[in-house]
């Protein structure tokens, strides 16, 4: 963490990488809401595919803007590098989702004057998604920055 408060360079990479997973993190609320909403999925389920196509967005724009200067690996062992720093993320994420959804979901479901769009489900699925993308993003940056990056200076 001091690393990237003293380091502009850093600061730099840690923005970037924020930037993308602000990017990653809206193609992730909109696909797991278009398959929960439309589609009737279980939250768990389509979490877990909108996390893969975040994950996939997000790799194509780290690797390309965020470490431009990362060309020392492989494209295809970087990925294998990324996608298993993922897992792991998704590995913490699964879990954060079956507790907390539950739970947000019987605390809004006492709300008065709901709207019909942002009923406790929606405001429930939304706000465990956020706390889940917001604690792994943390766990994605450190552990790439210093495995599947870690051939930048």
């Amino acid at each position: 963490m001091a690393a990237i408060l003293n380091n502009p360079r850093e600061r730099t990479r840690f923005f970037r990488f924020a930037a993308v997973g602000i990017f990653g993190a809206i193609i992730d609320f909109g696909v797991m809401n278009l398959l929960v909403r439309l589609f009737h999925f279980p939250l768990i389920i389509a979490g877990t595919i909108s996390f893969i196509a975040a994950i996939i967005s997000n790799f194509t724009w780290n690797r390309y803007w965020t470490y431009p200067d990362s060309r020392s690996k492989p494209l295809l062992h970087q990925l294998f590098l990324f996608s298993i720093v993922s897992v792991m993320g998704l590995a913490i994420r699964i879990p954060l989702l079956a507790i907390l959804e539950p739970l947000f979901e019987r605390l809004f479901s006492n709300l008065p004057g709901q709207l019909p769009f942002f009923d406790p489900n929606f405001i429930a699925d939304n706000l465990t998604l956020a706390i889940a993308v917001i604690i792994v993003m943390f766990w994605n940056f450190f552990v790439n920055r210093y495995w599947t990056y870690n051939d930048v200076k």
